[in-house]
C-alpha cells in the first residue's frame, strides 16, 4: 500500500513522503500572497526550513521568518508574532514545526485583527463567537512531528504568564485551510521526542474514545489511531529512518486530533497545569498520566477498553490493555512517574485546584473534582497504578 493520499477531512490534507515540495501550491490554494513563516528556534536552523523558504521564494512567495516560539507557547510569544505579522503586512501564516509552532501560528492568524484579549476566546461555551471572524487569516500547516495533530485542529494552547495556566483557545476558522503531512520531515526527530509526541497522539485517541458523549464517527477514528500507534511507535522510536512507521505515526497524530473534537478528559486536565507550572513536555506529561487516569476511570470505561483491546489485537480485557500501555511506555523510555519529569509535590495544591477548572475536565467519564485530581496526581507521583 502506498502511504500517500489527498484527504478532505477534516480539512484539505496532502499526505505522503516528499509532499513538502508542494508548499507553494498549498499557500496559493489558501489564497495567501505574503505569508509569515512561523516556527521555533530549533526548527528554524534546520535545512528543511531553509528548503521550505526557498520553495516559497522560487514561487514568488517570499516569506518572513518568525521563530520566537518556546516549547510551551506563552502570551508574549503571541504578542511578538502579531507584531511581526503587522509589520510585514502579511495576509496569512505558514505554521511549520511541532505542536507549539503550529499552535502559535494559528493564534497569530486568529489574533492579529482582534481587539479583545486572546483569553476572551477560551474554549468555554460560545466564547468563540466573540471573535471577529472576518479578521482571521488563513493558515497552511506543515507538521514536523507526529503528535499534537494541531494541523487538523480548530484550537491552540497558550500559557497565561500571569496566572501560569494553560488555556485552550478555540475558533472554527483556526482550522488550517491547507495541511501538508510529509513524514520525511519527521525523520530527524530524536527518539525521546518521537516517544513523547507519539504518546501525545495516543493519549488524544484513547482519551477521546473514553469521553461518554455519543460520537461514533470520532470513536472509530480514535480506535484506528490507537492501532496505528500500537503497531508503529516502537519501530519509529528505534529507527527514525523507518519512513513507513513515521508515516503511520503522522496519520495517528491526525486521527487523534480529529477524534478529540469529541472531547478529552483527566489526562489533559492534569497535564495542562503540570506543564504550565513545571514547563514539562506536553506529550511526555500525558504519557505519564495515561495508566493512572485509565485505572481511575475503569468502572466507566471498561467495556470500551475491552472492545478497543480486541480491535488492536489484544486479549479483550482491561488488564491486557493496561499491560500494553505500561509496556509501550517502557519500550519508548517514558518515565513511570512524574518524578521522572522532575515534578514534585510542592505545587500539588495548585494543580488539584487548576485541573477541575480546565476545559478538558468536563469530558472525563468520572467526575474530576479536586479530590479525584489529588488522587490521580499522587498515584502518578508515587507510581501506584
Amino acid at each position: 500500500m502506498q502511504l500517500r493520499g489527498n484527504w478532505n477531512y477534516p480539512t484539505t490534507v496532502r499526505f505522503g513522503a516528499g509532499r513538502a515540495s508542494e508548499l507553494a501550491e498549498a499557500v496559493k490554494a489558501a489564497k495567501i500572497a505574503n505569508p509569515l513563516f512561523v516556527t521555533d528556534p530549533v526548527v528554524a536552523k534546520m535545512p528543511m526550513t531553509q528548503a521550505a523558504l526557498d520553495t516559497l521564494a522560487a514561487a514568488g512567495l517570499p516569506a518572513k521568518l518568525f521563530a520566537e516560539v518556546q516549547p510551551n507557547p506563552v502570551e508574549s510569544n503571541l504578542a511578538a508574532g502579531i507584531a511581526a505579522y503587522k509589520a510585514g503586512g502579511h495576509d496569512g501564516v505558514v505554521a511549520f514545526g511541532g505542536g507549539s509552532a503550529l499552535d502559535a501560528g494559528k493564534l497569530i492568524a486568529l489574533m492579529h485583527g482582534q481587539t479583545r484579549s486572546v483569553f476572551d476566546f477560551e474554549d468555554v461555551g460560545d466564547w468563540w463567537t466573540r471573535a471577529d471572524a472576518n479578521a482571521i487569516s488563513a493558515v497552511v500547516a506543515v507538521p514536523t512531528t507526529a503528535g499534537t495533530g494541531s494541523e487538523v485542529g480548530r484550537a491552540a494552547v497558550v500559557t497565561n504568564e500571569k496566572t501560569h495556566t494553560k488555556k485552550i483557545i478555540f475558533h472554527p476558522k483556526m482550522l488550517p485551510a491547507q495541511t501538508i503531512c510529509d513524514p520525511e520531515l519527521t525523520v530527524g526527530m530524536p527518539p525521546h521526542i518521537t516517544a513523547g509526541t507519539g504518546m501525545d497522539a495516543f493519549s488524544h485517541a484513547l482519551e477521546s474514545l473514553c469521553v461518554p458523549s455519543y460520537h461514533p464517527l470520532a470513536d472509530g477514528i480514535a480506535a484506528e489511531g490507537v492501532r496505528l500507534v500500537k503497531e508503529n511507535l516502537v519501530a519509529a522510536y528505534r529507527d527514525g529512518t523507518n519512513i513507513e512507521a513515521r508515516a503511520h505515526m503522522m496519520a495517528a497524530a491526525a486521527a487523534g486530533a480529529t477524534a478529540f473534537q469529541k472531547g478529552l478528559g483527566a489526562i489533559h486536565a492534569l497535564s495542562h497545569p503540570v506543564g504550565a507550572l513545571y514547563d514539562t513536555h506536553h506529550g511526555l506529561t500525558n504519557a505519564v498520566f495515561v495508566p493512572y487516569v485509565l485505572v481511575f476511570n475503569r468502572k466507566a470505561v471498561e467495556d470500551k477498553v475491552k472492545r478497543l483491546a480486541a480491535y488492536i489485537g489484544l486479549r479483550p480485557s482491561f488488564r491486557a490493555f493496561l499491560d500494553f500501555v505500561l509496556e509501550l511506555r517502557e519500550a519508548t523510555g517514558i518515565p513511570h512517574t512524574l518524578a521522572g519529569l522532575k515534578v514534585g509535590d510542592d505545587k500539588v495544591d495548585q494543580i488539584v485546584k487548576m485541573a477541575p477548572e480546565d476545559p478538558t475536565a468536563g469530558g472525563n467519564p468520572v467526575k474530576l473534582d479536586r479530590r479525584a485530581a489529588r488522587t490521580i496526581f499522587m498515584r502518578a507521583l508515587e507510581g501506584r497504578v
